[in-house]
């Protein structure tokens, strides 16, 4: 047998006539050998006492426990991940702000005797006001300080908004004197545009929509400003509630020099200036904050208690304030009754009286 003979029909169609020739479409390019499981030795290796003719090459594998093993903790490790970030985040989105309408309380003075009168000079140096401020630097922002949850910069705007709120408010000339009061509303949150437009359009004493518990307006047809000195004191304080809000409190006292009005007056030009008298407001407004009404700039009033006087205890001060001017006394007696048996929403009627010392000596 000298080697393998052909069949008697020869070779099968399509195929190669020799041994060598069987494997020669096998092509074994380099990434064929790099791939490859199994490594021959070199000769040189394989003298070597107890040597093996091949060795294992490292490698991926390809089946098996160990790449599942792998691929299940990635997953653990991306989970865990996931779940961390979510934890400490730095930036979570702020709670969502929910509406709280203001309540307010709005007591008319009413004065023993007659109002005095005099010139605006006279009356501030003979009363408690003559060591105030005037107008706009009489409120101030205090030093700020962060809390647990606000940062100084936050503190520091909030109790700007506030200053702001309560200088538009309370010594604006146009909104004294029923003017537009839309930069005021713009200081709002719009959750509060409701109430506030219901309270300027329709007054009434239910504790919600008294248009003097959001600012300080008086009836121009009744009333002017003697002089642009309003007097001011008071002072901004601020705190963190106990859900994440920010709280400001505006506790002020204004003094307003009036007299009347050019249309009650027997001129034509305004009165003179002996004709004026002092009207006195004290306002506690609160204010809250939220990490969205920083961010918006803009505020929730959430509380006012307003005294003012000298009035009579029957005015409507709940629209506008209507004083008492040089001269005139309080009349119709004290406040209406209250029916203990009216149920539902109901008007609160309350009223003081000006203690001695209050008004200018003159």
């Amino acid at each position: 047998m000298a080697g393998r003979e052909e069949p008697p029909e020869g070779s099968p169609e399509g195929l190669p006539s020799g041994g060598d020739d069987e494997y020669r479409s096998v092509v074994f390019d380099e990434s064929f050998i790099r791939a490859a499981r199994l490594q021959e030795f070199s000769a040189q290796e394989r003298m070597g006492r107890h040597a093996r003719a091949v060795r294992s090459r490292a490698g991926w594998p390809r089946r098996g426990p160990g790449r599942l093993l792998v691929a299940l903790a990635l997953l653990v490790l991306a989970f865990g991940t996931a779940v961390f970030m979510g934890i400490h985040h730095p930036y979570r989105p702020p709670p969502v702000s929910r509406a709280q309408p203001l309540h307010s309380v709005v007591v008319p003075l009413a004065p023993r005797g007659a109002v005095p009168g005099g010139t605006p000079a006279e009356l501030f140096a003979h009363s408690p006001a003559a060591a105030f401020r005037t107008g706009e630097s009489g409120v101030n922002v205090p030093g700020a300080r962060a809390t647990a949850h606000f940062a100084y910069s936050d503190v520091l705007a909030a109790l700007k908004i506030a200053r702001q709120y309560v200088v538009t408010s309370s010594l604006d000339p146009a909104v004294l004197m029923g003017g537009s009061a839309e930069q005021l509303r713009d200081l709002l949150a719009p959750d509060q545009y409701t109430q506030f437009n219901r309270s300027m359009a329709a007054p009434s004493a239910d504790g919600l929509h008294a248009a003097t518990g959001w600012l300080v307006r008086f009836d121009p047809a009744q009333v002017a400003l003697a002089s642009s000195g309003v007097r001011v004191t008071g002072e901004l304080r601020y705190a963190e509630a106990a859900d994440r809000t920010l709280e400001v409190i505006a506790d002020h006292t204004f003094v307003y020099p009036l007299r009347p009005a050019a249309s009650r007056t027997t001129g034509a030009g305004p009165a003179q200036g002996d004709g004026a008298s002092l009207f006195t407001v004290h306002r506690e407004v609160h204010f809250r904050f939220g990490a969205e009404d920083l961010r918006l700039r803009q505020t929730h009033v959430t509380l006012a208690d307003v005294e003012a006087g000298p009035q009579n205890c029957t005015a409507d001060a709940v629209n506008r304030l209507r004083p008492l001017l040089a001269g005139q006394h309080a009349s119709g007696g004290g406040p209406a009754g209250t029916d203990p048996y009216a149920t539902g929403q109901r008007a609160t009627s309350l009223c003081g009286t000006l203690a001695a010392g209050t008004q200018p000596a003159v």
